[in-house]
């Protein structure tokens, strides 16, 4: 084995990863739902808000297992994770047009809809349907937006999640290195879900709604995580969308995808190349994901 191996962000020693290897052939009995657990507490592995990050640990613990540097029991039960095994219950969802100018739809309220089943479960379907890439329940940090008007009716939905672990554009337009992406990471969200359903055409809507939306992002964030985000991003694809929108909410564009699919270690996955949009949530965001 060489003498240091890189990863979930950070450069691990052999005689560390010989520490795990041993650790794991001691407990023979535990599950590896256990073993996550345990490694949480001994290493004192946990998020800003104080709760284990398990899921983080038993990704670890998978990887080095993939890689044939320790041997982990046989798996004794589906994954845990009640967002990975839940089934979405799709509700009816009023589609009745939606058009004029922004000024004539009235009130519109917007509402962070994680903790509220009743809204979750609107938003849910909203994406599952209307969607060109659907909706499956987000692994890790996450936010849910939902942009009604009258009585309640949705009229567009945004869904933030974990950051793309690398992007070369992106990285250079912030201009950190691996250890500082690696440390930093947690403070980016991507923008991966926008929708304004087909039934709605109200010029405008989309940049109003963002201005909404990124005065709430970070309190939001901090509330419900223990810490803040400084940065936005989204990827567009070019052959379906022109990024107008983003354009009009001052979004900036700092260049191209490479064409490759998150996981692609042997480059042979060709995907379309998309569009990488970033919005900084301060005027120093750089600045500070850089220390």
């Amino acid at each position: 084995m060489s003498e240091t191996i890189e990863l979930q962000g950070r450069a691990w020693q052999a005689c560390e990863l010989e520490q795990i290897r041993q650790w794991v052939e001691q407990n023979p009995t535990w599950s590896r739902y256990r073993l996550s657990r345990e490694l949480c507490v001994g290493w004192n592995w946990v998020r800003p808000n104080g709760q284990l990050a398990d899921m983080a640990a038993r990704s670890f613990l998978n990887k080095l297992h993939e890689r044939a540097l320790i041997q982990l029991p046989p798996c004794r039960r589906a994954s845990p994770n009640r967002m990975k095994h839940r089934r979405l219950e799709c509700v009816t969802v009023d589609s009745h047009p939606v058009e004029g100018e922004l000024s004539q739809l009235g009130p519109l309220h917007l509402h962070e809809v994680s903790r509220d089943p009743v809204r979750r479960a609107v938003f849910e379907t909203l994406l599952s349907t209307e969607h060109y890439l659907s909706y499956r329940s987000p692994i890790g940090e996450n936010l849910k937006y939902l942009l009604c008007a009258e009585q309640n009716r949705p009229v567009a939905a945004w869904l933030f999640g974990a950051a793309a672990w690398r992007c070369r554009v992106r990285d250079q337009w912030i201009g950190w290195d691996d250890r500082q992406r690696a440390a930093g990471l947690n403070r980016l969200t991507n923008n991966t879900r926008f929708l304004i359903p087909r039934w709605v055409r109200v010029g405008g809507l989309a940049s109003w709604g963002w201005s909404r939306v990124r005065r709430r992002l970070v309190e939001d964030w901090q509330s419900k995580y223990g810490h803040g985000i400084e940065l936005v991003e989204t990827f567009v694809d070019g052959s379906r969308f022109g990024g107008c929108c983003y354009a009009a909410s001052n979004w900036v564009k700092v260049g191209l995808t490479q064409g490759r699919s998150r996981g692609d270690r042997q480059h042979r996955i060709h995907v379309p190349q998309k569009a990488v949009y970033v919005y900084p949530l301060s005027g120093q965001a750089r600045q500070r994901l850089c220390r």
